[in-house]
């Protein structure tokens, strides 16, 4: 009896200890960590500032277009947004892909030529498919969230968000089944309609060092710095963390997503 009382304490003492850890430090000018079930959150730094989401952005174009569009349609991609500046899935006026393989491309390599040729597909414009990415962050609850374009290039007055608001977001895209296995995947071919497959790395290196990562995004603009929203799930429990303008947004995430599951006995 005396032995399993004092096995009892000294659980109960761990438990304790790991309740209170000491908060992680972090680089990132913002972040939160948040548990997608209850949207219960963990850890908050500068977590309703406003700040620029760079390419965390396509979080919300890839919830919009899956919710809005049909993933066996067809994506013709206009000049406009093959020229689209920043980082590219390589598109060509002209070419033709559905748009599930659309959405691979943008998610996987952050492609901003994508993410326009998405937008032109399900909305047929984009002023009206910023109107549903808005209309949709809005119903989430992301209320100091505004976007004026699907990709995530700089526009320093209508262009924002939020941590707390992106990790709501994400939050909300992870029970998509086909989010999660998009956000989820390392590697994939793009295939073409009218020209051979193309293949495609994610650049969210957490994927494959991070045991459990399961996505989401990576961003960077001049203005936004480095960002990151990245996943994991660890016994069932899916953690996001947000990382927004930090010089070390792998080891800041990885360190947050670690904190969160400790917090939570994991």
């Amino acid at each position: 009896m005396f032995k399993r009382i004092l096995v009892g304490i000294c659980i109960s003492i761990v438990s304790m200890s790991s309740a209170f850890a000491a908060a992680p430090q972090i680089e990132a000018e913002a972040a939160v960590v948040m548990a997608v079930a209850g949207r219960q959150v963990l850890f908050a730094k500068q977590a309703d500032a406003i700040m620029y989401p760079a390419s965390t952005t396509k979080i919300t174009t890839l919830i919009t277009a899956l919710e809005k569009g049909d993933l066996g349609s067809t994506v013709v991609v206009s000049s406009q947004a093959a020229a689209c500046d920043g980082s590219s899935l390589e598109l060509r006026g002209g070419d033709r892909l559905t748009l599930q393989e659309a959405l691979y491309g943008m998610m996987l390599v952050s492609g901003n030529d994508a993410a326009e040729a998405v937008a032109e597909n399900v909305a047929g414009s984009i002023p009206e498919f910023v109107k549903m990415m808005n209309e949709r962050a809005e119903k989430i609850g992301a209320f100091r969230t505004n976007f004026s374009n699907p990709h995530g290039l700089p526009d320093p007055f209508n262009h924002y968000t939020t941590a707390y608001d992106l990790a709501l977001i994400t939050a909300y895209g992870m029970q998509n089944p086909t989010f999660s296995r998009i956000v989820s995947t390392r590697d994939y071919d793009v295939h073409f309609l009218n020209r051979s497959s193309t293949h495609v790395r994610n650049t969210n290196k957490l994927l494959a060092t991070f045991t459990g990562a399961n996505g989401v995004k990576t961003g960077y603009t001049e203005a936004a710095g480095d960002c990151l929203v990245a996943a994991a799930n660890r016994k069932g429990v899916e953690l996001i963390a947000v990382v927004l303008n930090s010089d070390e947004r792998w080891d800041d995430a990885a360190r947050l997503l670690n904190y969160g599951f400790q917090q939570l006995g994991l």
